[in-house]
């Protein structure tokens, strides 16, 4: 594989087999992104992008994005098709609204009245958002050969997937009402979730080029972040019941994964989500309101203790002075964006020298 918009890709990729093999090459694995010097810059497409829109203008631009951008360490070029954070429900037959101040979101409109009537759900039931997202990624395959990669998609999967068709004040009476209802629902997005990203894997040509995400890992073989944000609202005895077989399926099925763990409601779990085995690692994103992300160096190292992986997006200053000197550096993702080449270029100096 070649990609010209990173010309130092055997380099990466030493760096990224290491990493998954818990294990490092003079540094920590760092992704660290800056302008391309003398260049100018272009923004990316809007996001997220609308079934509707022209894919053909909206490749243009993310090229062009790309193209003007330094990835220095383990950072790769890659565009990110997305129809937003629920687009899993659109899939199998739901609406996305979009917001009118270009806030840059969408939500689902719950479709299912009742379990008995909807299930099981089906890839493009209803609308044709499945179909033209796999168009998105075929095209979007195309235009990266032999320059960027294409992302896989932000899932939002398992108990998020009912949340999205069903309703979230409507789930949670059901789970006191028709529990059964609840596991034949699970079952069936359960079996979805592989023949969703195969699908997308197949369209994208990700064989022999690699995944990587909204999170901006990369791997040589099947990679996705993994999630549950509903968890808050569940009960530890009903997440293991309802959410855990699902989360411990996906990261079977893929060859490696990250969870996306959202704020600090959600901690009831953590025994459950890293006795995962097959997960690789955690993304911690710090409660809305509470501490910023060097608030919650403790915490990291209790994820580390579980020889999971912890990403941390950071400053640069931020990375010498508060989360290298405290975590393993063969269990973490750094990600970083600097102002220069030269910055970029100096901080793996740096971290090569100091570690």
């Amino acid at each position: 594989m070649e990609l010209s918009f990173k010309p130092d890709l055997d380099e990466a990729l030493e760096h990224w087999r290491a990493f998954w093999n818990k294990d490092l090459i003079k540094r920590p694995c760092c992704a660290v992104t800056a302008p391309r010097d003398g260049v100018k810059q272009v923004g990316g497409p809007p996001y997220p992008t609308r079934p509707t829109d022209d894919f053909d203008k909206e490749l243009d631009q993310a090229e062009a994005s790309l193209a003007c951008r330094y990835f220095a360490g383990e950072a790769m070029p890659f565009y990110e098709p997305s129809f937003g954070p629920d687009q899993v429900a659109a899939f199998v037959g739901g609406r996305l609204d979009y917001s009118a101040d270009s806030s840059g979101t969408s939500w689902s409109v719950p479709f299912v009245e009742r379990w008995e009537d909807a299930l099981p759900l089906r890839l493009g039931h209803g609308n044709s958002s499945w179909q033209r997202m796999l168009e998105l990624v075929r095209v979007a395959g195309q235009r990266g050969e032999g320059k960027f990669l294409v992302g896989t998609l932000d899932l939002h999967s398992n108990f998020d997937w009912l949340v999205g068709v069903r309703g979230p004040d409507r789930l949670c009476m059901d789970l006191l009402d028709a529990p059964e209802l609840v596991h034949r629902a699970m079952d069936s997005v359960r079996e979805l979730y592989p023949q969703t990203y195969n699908a997308l894997y197949r369209a994208g040509n990700m064989a022999g080029r690699g995944t990587c995400g909204w999170l901006p890992y990369f791997s040589e073989d099947r990679w996705a972040t993994v999630q549950c944000d509903f968890s808050c609202l569940l009960s530890p005895a009903q997440f293991d019941e309802f959410v855990l077989p699902a989360l411990t399926e996906e990261c079977d099925f893929l060859d490696h994964s990250v969870y996306h763990y959202d704020g600090k409601t959600c901690l009831q779990h953590f025994d459950s989500i890293t006795g995962i085995r097959s997960l690789d690692g955690i993304q911690w994103t710090p409660t809305a309101g509470g501490p910023p992300m060097t608030g919650w160096v403790e915490l990291l190292q209790r994820f580390q203790a579980t020889v999971k992986n912890v990403f941390v997006s950071c400053s640069a200053e931020e990375l010498k002075s508060v989360f290298h000197p405290a975590l393993k550096p063969n269990l973490v993702f750094y990600n970083v964006g600097v102002e220069t080449q030269q910055e970029a270029d100096d901080l793996l100096k740096w971290l090569e020298q100091n570690t």
